[in-house]
């Protein structure tokens, strides 16, 4: 079974940062997917941005230049630097993994983490 814990969330004004870390433990087999989604109320769940075991990275537009996703692959650990925050970023972040065991994909949801940007 794999768990993906999530830290890092927070009450931020805008212009400000955050770091938000999520670490796997349990049967998280490579290669694998990471990533942070967030869910805004009365939203539907979007991704923010992605990153394989091999180091390509994805983001949705408006982050861009923004956020900065990065991994430790060998703490299956990965980070999500978030500056120039602005109110609209507000959301639950979730941490999700994706990995595949004998041909299948498994795909696996931490928790989420509150993050909030005042004006």
């Amino acid at each position: 079974q794999v768990q993906l814990v999530e830290s890092g969330g927070g009450l931020v004004q805008a212009g400000g940062s955050l770091r938000l870390s999520c670490v796997a433990s349990g049967n998280f087999f490579s290669p694998n997917v990471m990533g942070w989604y967030r869910q805004a109320p009365g939203k539907q769940r979007e991704l923010v941005a992605t990153i394989t075991s091999g180091g390509s990275s994805n983001y949705l537009q408006s982050v861009k230049g923004r956020f900065t996703i990065s991994r430790d692959n060998g703490k299956n650990t990965v980070f999500l630097q978030m500056n120039s925050l602005k109110p609209e970023d507000t959301a639950v972040y979730y941490c999700n993994g994706q990995d595949y065991f004998r041909g299948n994909a498994r795909n696996y949801w931490g928790e989420g983490t509150l993050v909030t940007v005042s004006s």
